[in-house]
């Protein structure tokens, strides 16, 4: 029989390609979300659906109990400090993070959940900052100045604690700005630099989140390992060490990016999760590509 994952998240817009994606993999997912599409929609095979409020303690534990899941991906959270209340986020994202990877370290499930680039501080910083070293690599010292980025500091700190306690593997995947084939803002976003330069122009696309998501439970590591979900390159139009300097006025004293580079290093996702990304915004930009349908019309 194949294994069961249960994802959370799993009908927001990022969330429904990794469902779609660990479907097709062969697992059996759950989507857990806020709402339930209906008991009359037709469902792709493989996919059933929950409807929680997983900052609800009880609500949390008592589902992921019944299902007993052999993976857990957390992916549902307010995704931003500036459509809500600061504290509102804060609560919501840490809550809920705190009670599904218990929930998971109960039920002796692997996790994969979605921290995030903000979580070192740069994104949301109310005076943009150069990092002391690029590319940055995911031991680089987590200094938000937001309550999201601060809710997934706290996020990896409760993964850690569920590793040490409950001894399952737990990965953080910290994606960058997410992108969806057809429609990447991001080259709109370019022609200010301003606009990108709090990830250093850094993206992903969406399929790599969901194939590095795959890969996390698929890998063997032990305890907590935090990844980064980016693509190989940027998506400027110049070489970074020209926009860099334009923006900034200078480089980071130790700068090992050049060119088209990413500012996010994904070399540990490649050593310890065998995970490369596939897709650059020079063709993806204009892909025709059907997205999930987890839920059919």
């Amino acid at each position: 029989m194949s294994q069961q994952v249960v994802v959370t998240g799993g009908l927001g817009r990022s969330g429904r390609w990794i469902a779609d994606h660990l479907a097709d993999e062969g697992w059996r997912v759950v989507c857990v979300d806020q709402t339930h599409p209906g008991w009359e929609i037709d469902a792709r095979a493989g996919v059933d659906f929950r409807a929680a409020d997983l900052t609800n303690r009880g609500e949390a534990l008592d589902l992921l109990a019944d299902l007993n899941p052999d993976a857990v991906v957390h992916w549902a959270a307010l995704p931003s400090p500036t459509r809500h209340a600061g504290g509102r986020v804060f609560e919501t994202n840490v809550m809920a993070a705190y009670n599904v990877l218990v929930g998971a370290g109960r039920a002796d499930a692997r996790v994969a959940w979605a921290s995030s680039e903000s979580a070192y501080g740069f994104p949301f910083a109310e005076e943009k900052r150069l990092p002391d070293r690029l590319p940055i690599r995911e031991a680089t010292a987590l200094e938000p100045e937001d309550p999201y980025g601060t809710s997934k500091v706290v996020g990896e700190e409760v993964a850690k604690m569920v590793t040490r306690r409950y001894e399952v593997p737990v990965a953080s995947i910290r994606p960058s700005w997410i992108q969806y084939p057809g429609e990447y803002e991001c080259v709109e976003a370019r022609e200010d630099l301003a606009n990108g330069a709090g990830n250093f122009w850094s993206y992903v696309d969406v399929r790599d989140v969901a194939s590095l998501v795959a890969a996390a439970l698929e890998a063997d590591f032990s305890g907590h390992e935090a990844f980064h979900a980016a693509a190989a390159d940027n998506y400027l139009a110049e070489p970074i060490e020209d926009a860099l300097r334009e923006f900034f006025g200078e480089l980071p004293d130790d700068c090992n990016v050049s060119g088209d580079d990413s500012a996010l290093s994904v070399g540990k996702a490649d050593e310890v999760l065998d995970w490369e990304p596939d897709h650059s915004w020079r063709e993806a930009r204009d892909e025709e590509v059907e997205g999930p349908e987890l839920v059919r019309s």
